[in-house]
């Protein structure tokens, strides 16, 4: 077995609470013979303090001793300009990167010959996204309480209750995207007892949601057409639209969030890959909100960083066992097919083609060769 020093970081993005590793991790790495090096504070935002990565084996070390001497870096979000100077040939980031949202960073990686792994592109045969799925949970939860708040009057929004009263309608919800997000935002849009529409392309998962809540939610197929006749009517908007390691596709354009009520709200969970409405544009935990055309718009970008001790659970209990993988054999590892998919670029290549696609840039297959 391959020895490895794993490390991971602070966050640094704005609002951002998560971290890439738990204790509970970091004794599994240990316990498999590699070091991990966690930063000072790391997990404090998460409910995890120094001393719980002390006793399960961590080193506490300072932000440039833990990029300076780890071969693998496990964070949650991408790095920020103020962290590229730690980027370096010959070393492996797993995190989410959403690169197709991010033509300069992709460019960093590229130059500084930096192994990346996103999180979201790696992909089961059966199309399941094992990495993104936990804080698509999360996030498709958020969207219906977050958009609740928003339509209080008291925060700009058109004094709408979602559940509605006896003897008053409930709100219209619609979902665009049907789903791991989508699902989930229809979960709680439904179990509040709102009026709830998904729209979606795929109509096996259509079925499947109308088997799931019993015809008491409505599904459409994705148009044009339906999507603007439902924005129309609709008081909260939750936008999930992902493909897989490319630009979200603007679904929903100016024209038809114009035509929306005013004080209706957009919440646009697709905005890390550029978001699915032609009015959204990346916001953040400290400024989450504007107002276009009447409607309020949040389009934060980490919105599962707001509950950090919730989203670092569920996101690691997925992550931890591909950090095991990869620590233990980066080359072996990658024999796992949706492990493989994951990694975007390396050695200076760009290897994933949603991405290549997005800037014109040349893509290249990953080949063991270059590992």
């Amino acid at each position: 077995m391959v020895s490895m020093i794993v490390g991971t970081v602070k966050e640094i993005k704005t609002g951002e609470n998560r971290v890439g590793l738990t204790p509970a991790g970091v004794g599994m790495l240990v316990a498999a013979g590699h070091k991990v090096i966690v930063e000072r504070g790391a997990g404090l935002n998460s409910g995890f303090s120094d001393s719980e990565y002390e006793e399960q084996g961590a080193v506490i070390a300072d932000t440039a001793e833990v990029w300076n001497n780890c071969d693998m870096i496990v964070k949650v979000k991408e790095p920020l300009k103020q962290e590229y100077d730690y980027l370096r040939e010959n070393l492996i980031l797993f995190t989410y990167l959403h690169l197709a949202a991010e033509k300069e960073l992709t460019e960093e990686l590229l130059k500084r010959k930096v192994t990346g792994i996103a999180y979201e592109t790696v992909e089961l045969d059966n199309g399941e996204l094992p990495l993104l799925t936990p804080m698509s949970e999360v996030a498709g939860r958020m969207a219906v309480q977050i958009g609740a708040h928003y339509l209080e009057r008291t925060y700009g929004g058109a004094g709408r209750l979602l559940a509605g009263v006896p003897g008053v309608k409930p709100a219209n919800v619609v979902v665009l995207g049907s789903g791991v997000a989508g699902i989930n935002a229809a979960k709680m849009s439904f179990g509040l007892g709102s009026n709830v529409i998904v729209i979606g392309r795929n109509l096996q998962q259509l079925r499947y949601i109308d088997d799931l809540f019993h015809g008491g939610v409505r599904t459409l197929m994705s148009n044009p057409l339906n999507i603007a006749n439902a924005v129309k009517d609709c008081d909260l908007l939750i936008g999930t639209v992902a493909v897989t390691g490319y630009k979200a596709p603007k679904l929903v354009t100016r024209e038809m969030i114009r035509m929306m009520k005013p004080g209706s709200v957009i919440v646009d969970i697709s905005i890390d890959q550029g978001g699915s409405i032609e009015t959204s544009r990346p916001t953040t935990h400290l400024d989450p909100v504007y107002v276009e055309e009447n409607v309020i718009h949040y389009c934060v970008t980490n919105m599962p960083g707001a509950v950090p001790h919730t989203s670092t659970l569920a996101l690691t209990n997925a992550t931890l066992p591909y950090a095991l993988k990869i620590a233990s054999g980066f080359e072996s590892a990658l024999k796992d097919d949706a492990l493989a998919k994951g990694v975007n670029t390396c050695k200076g290549k760009l290897t994933n083609k949603g991405v290549a696609e997005a800037f014109g840039m040349e893509y290249v297959a990953l080949e063991f060769e270059d590992l």
